[in-house]
């Protein structure tokens, strides 16, 4: 009887409405007789109208989900992030690419290049409509089954009609739609996680490659003068006035300066390289490619480490993911207990014709019986599956924050490192190299510890450039962290 009722509910649909309004203009046309044809063509027409209005419910997003991922992007980057589906967005995007590589690279342009010319980010935003096609399928009741069988024999014709609607499917729709909701938002949380760690990477990569090239400018000199010294010292062995000892010294000091420009130079090429990895661009966007003289001023303010704390746990990407897999879990409980008992409940309408008998009609219903298992098995699979992913996002909230903790540690360590070099350490290094000068006009030291004084001055400046290059990837390091896409750890570089 329960389930004879539900399946007269169909009947409230508009749709199935209107059907049944016509039905009932058909009957009132012609003799009412019990088996007649257009009884049963009532009655398909009924149900079948009744599937397709409930069949239209879910549909695909006119954006694909992409709104909320550039939303999320933007909170998180400041620049939005789009998926290209057709060739002409394709070729918009990479307009846009040769536009911004005209003028020398920025910590922002690098990263909009990287947003938009990126195509393994692409690859991986393509996930979000495969994410959006289960939602829309989950959203959808099950296609009705239809059964036809023939029998004829010894003068007789017996035909066999039924059509079964799997009722289940239609009283679990609300909750499995939900829980395909759930799985969609996570995916899109997942998209912008794809999309920070992009540009994570893109920034790191500039900073390394400007940072390189910079070194690769201050080596130069390096060679200057490690040159000079050397062939003074030639010259004053020849005449006498330096001994042997001395003048090997300073062929030994070129030889190094030598070895460590040839090693500065193949990081400079190593870094600009993964800055093109990181942008993915052609070799032609490559040579296109142009980069600032300089990193950006360290600033004299950092962010507080109270606020910092806090936005890991607000708007953590891998946290919110987390939360999404608590309450999808949690859904899914509840649908494992709704369906614990019966497995299968189908319903359908069945007709049956045969050769001079008058045509039969009647329900049918099929359930599966669970005479081995009661449902007990998926529940408790439901319930170890609840319990993990709280321990696990309980877990990631606690992670986020020592993960947070850790990153600003390095990032105000970094800060103090470089602001102590370019406030303290390079100006006193001028000023002794300003006073030596003067010592040396006075005929009060030799060239040897002029020199010897310039070298200590631009080994000075290239630990300045290379503090500052660690505080700008700290600070990239600390925005990951926030956001919730940390980049992969890398080993402290010595260069």
């Amino acid at each position: 009887m329960v389930t004879c009722s539900n399946m007269y509910d169909l009947k409230s649909t508009p749709a199935a409405v209107s059907a049944e309004r016509c039905a009932s203009r058909a009957r009132s046309s012609k003799p009412r007789h019990r088996n007649s044809r257009s009884d049963v063509s009532a009655r398909v027409l009924l149900l079948a109208a009744s599937l397709v209005a409930l069949a239209g419910c879910a549909s695909f997003s006119p954006d694909g989900g992409m709104g909320n991922v550039s939303t999320l992007t933007q909170e998180r980057l400041g620049q939005q992030v789009g998926y290209q589906r057709t060739d002409a967005e394709r070729e918009s995007a990479g307009r846009t690419t040769q536009e911004l590589l005209k003028a020398p690279l920025t910590p922002e342009t690098a990263v909009q290049v990287a947003l938009v010319n990126n195509r393994s980010l692409q690859a991986d935003l393509a996930e979000l409509g495969l994410a959006e096609a289960d939602k829309v399928e989950a959203g959808r009741i099950s296609a009705p089954q239809l059964s036809l069988s023939r029998l004829a024999g010894g003068g007789a014709l017996e035909v066999d009609r039924s059509v079964l609607f799997n009722l289940l499917g239609l009283l679990t729709l609300p909750s499995r739609s939900h829980l395909a909701n759930a799985q969609f938002e996570r995916a899109q949380l997942k998209a912008a996680a794809q999309a920070v760690q992009v540009a994570t990477e893109a920034r790191e990569a500039f900073f390394d490659a400007v940072a390189a090239a910079q070194l690769v400018g201050y080596s130069s000199q390096v060679m200057e003068t490690a040159q000079a010294s050397r062939e003074l010292a030639s010259r004053m062995s020849k005449a006498g006035n330096l001994s042997k000892l001395d003048e090997l010294r300073e062929n030994a000091f070129y030889a190094q300066t030598a070895l460590e420009r040839s090693k500065v130079q193949q990081v400079a090429v190593s870094s600009y390289e993964r800055l093109v990895r990181a942008l993915e661009l052609t070799s032609e966007q490559a040579t296109a490619l142009k980069l600032p003289d300089r990193l950006p001023d360290v600033p004299d303010a950092l962010a507080a480490q109270k606020e910092a704390e806090q936005a890991a746990i607000d708007h953590r990407l891998d946290v919110l993911m987390a939360k999404r897999d608590v309450d999808a879990t949690a859904r899914r409980l509840g649908l494992t207990q709704v369906t614990g008992y019966v497995n299968a409940l189908d319903v359908g309408w069945q007709n049956k014709s045969q050769t001079g008998q008058p045509t039969e009609h009647g329900v049918e219903v099929q359930v599966e019986l669970p005479i081995f298992d009661f449902g007990a098995v998926n529940r408790r699979r439901a319930e170890l599956e609840y319990r993990q992913a709280v321990d696990a996002a309980a877990a990631q909230a606690v992670n986020a924050q020592s993960q947070v903790r850790e990153a600003y540690a390095a990032y105000r360590s970094a800060h103090d490192v470089a602001r102590r070099l370019i406030d303290e350490v390079v100006p006193t290094r001028k000023r002794i190299a300003e006073e030596n000068q003067l010592r040396y006009n006075g005929m009060l030291i030799d060239v040897f510890e002029l020199l010897a004084d310039a070298r200590n001055q631009i080994d000075s400046v290239t630990a300045s450039v290379q503090a500052q290059r660690d505080f700008w990837q700290a600070q990239t390091r600390l925005q990951a962290s926030l956001a919730g896409s940390p980049p992969v750890e890398r080993a402290p570089s010595n260069r």
